[in-house]
């Protein structure tokens, strides 16, 4: 396999990863081999009035040169509405090439439906709680960044223990605004005697430099190999920002494979959902392709 062949395989199978993690049962299988796949979409989880199924199949060339081929797979998406739908996915992948993209592309779509939605029957309560999660949002962000309030940018929040073959996964969350308060984090969850005691402590940060308008970010495997990378990716895809997240592996004597970075995944992402720094679809797009600085990953062996 050609170095760059090498280097999308493991782009897409991040991506798989991540996405599996974001969507879950909304995400299926189709053919693992052949990287096709289906994501079930509707404007509303719990009460969905209209539902679309996205089928997608990734290319050797995807996300270098080629984007994925896509259907669009809808009774009612015809004529101008799907022709509309398919412009506006592809003007996505032109804004972004070489990026991974399968992520604006679910909410692009999700976002076309909740629009049809309102336009049929309109939601006002639905609304009024994405502005009320938004002003939340912005909160975080500015108590975050002051810096006569040192304290509340060592706050952290923790998830709930998830377990698998006797390996335990915790996520740890905290609010960062530069490298400095990073390492602060970082001592003070070790001063946690069974965090410090967690056979790995695998990290990720994103900080917004608003003076250049790009990101400052890295990650740490911390021996689980890969890993880091991998949280980072799901970072990315997430847009989020101004945030740090440790996930601690407590290894229970059985090798878990892919399975340990599913549970990585999903850990960060459902703690930074619970603490509402996951962002709007435009917002991802507008931060794909800043300039990044991320150090390379350690390699070592899963145990």
């Amino acid at each position: 396999m050609a170095e760059g062949d090498a280097g999308s395989d493991q782009r897409q199978n991040e991506e798989i990863e991540a996405m599996a993690a974001i969507y879950g049962e909304e995400w299926c299988v189709i053919d693992d081999c052949a990287k096709i796949f289906c994501i079930r979409i509707s404007d509303d989880i719990d009460d969905p009035k209209w539902t679309l199924c996205l089928q997608v199949m990734l290319p050797n060339e995807y996300p270098g040169t080629a984007p994925p081929i896509y259907q669009l797979n809808a009774p009612w998406l015809k004529g101008q509405e799907r022709a509309d739908l398919s412009n506006s996915l592809e003007e996505i992948y032109i804004q972004n090439i070489g990026e991974s993209i399968l992520y604006l592309w679910v909410e692009k779509i999700r976002d076309v439906l909740i629009q049809k939605s309102q336009m049929t029957e309109p939601g006002p309560d639905v609304k009024k709680k994405t502005e009320e999660e938004d002003v939340e949002c912005e909160d975080d962000l500015i108590l975050a960044c002051q810096p006569e309030t040192p304290a509340k940018a060592l706050d952290f929040d923790i998830s709930e223990n998830r377990t698998d073959r006797r390996s335990t996964f915790q996520a740890h969350l905290a609010p960062v605004v530069c490298p400095k308060q990073v390492k602060m984090v970082l001592a003070k969850l070790y001063e946690n005697k069974k965090i410090a005691s967690a056979t790995h402590n695998i990290y990720a940060y994103r900080i917004y430099c608003e003076d250049k308008q790009t990101f400052l970010q890295d990650c740490e495997d911390d021996g689980e190999t890969a890993a880091g990378g991998r949280l980072l990716h799901l970072m990315e895809i997430l847009n989020v920002r101004n945030v740090m997240v440790v996930v601690s592996r407590w290894y229970g004597g059985i090798l878990l494979g892919p399975d340990r970075f599913k549970h990585i995944n999903n850990c960060a992402r459902n703690i930074l959902v619970e603490r509402n720094y996951t962002n709007s679809p435009e917002e991802s797009s507008k931060a794909l392709g800043k300039n990044k600085k991320v150090r390379k990953d350690k390699k070592r062996s899963e145990h």
